[in-house]
């Protein structure tokens, strides 16, 4: 794997990533395409989309999220690296475990749970009506 100017250890990280998974550079196919939209000059110069097949999965991913190609390359990996690891771990991936904290998090309060909080909220409205009242004049 080449450098993508990024900081050492993400990349050190991705290696890692990578071979846990058994993802060889020999088993990718990686084409670069032209990238359409925002960017200018640069993007219609130079070919900053970045295309990854794995062959043994046949996965694909196309990333063109940056205007540097190196950087480009560098996501590809990293998001063709995820995809395998949800194929193969299912529901142990963080992307699963992300989603299930989502879910607790959005749940139904209990009752008693619900309560304490309307009583905490009627107690400050209390407090900010009293800071309203204009003050008595003698």
């Amino acid at each position: 794997m080449s450098d993508f100017g990024i900081n050492p250890g993400k990349q050190q990280a991705l290696l890692d990533k990578m071979q846990a998974l058994g993802i060889r550079e020999s088993d990718l196919v990686e084409k670069f395409i032209r990238s359409r939209g925002h960017g200018g000059q640069n993007v219609n110069k130079v070919a900053t989309c970045v295309y990854l097949k794995h062959i043994p999965t046949g996965l694909e991913v196309k990333v063109q999220r940056e205007r540097s190609q190196a950087l480009n390359r560098f996501l590809a990996r990293r998001l063709l690296a995820d995809k395998i690891e949800r194929m193969i771990l299912g529901r142990q991936s963080e992307e699963e475990r992300r989603r299930e904290k989502l879910r607790r998090q959005k749940r139904k309060r209990s009752k008693r749970a619900k309560e304490k909080m309307l009583k905490n909220k009627k107690l400050v409205s209390e407090k900010k009506k009293l800071r309203s009242e204009p003050a008595s004049e003698d």
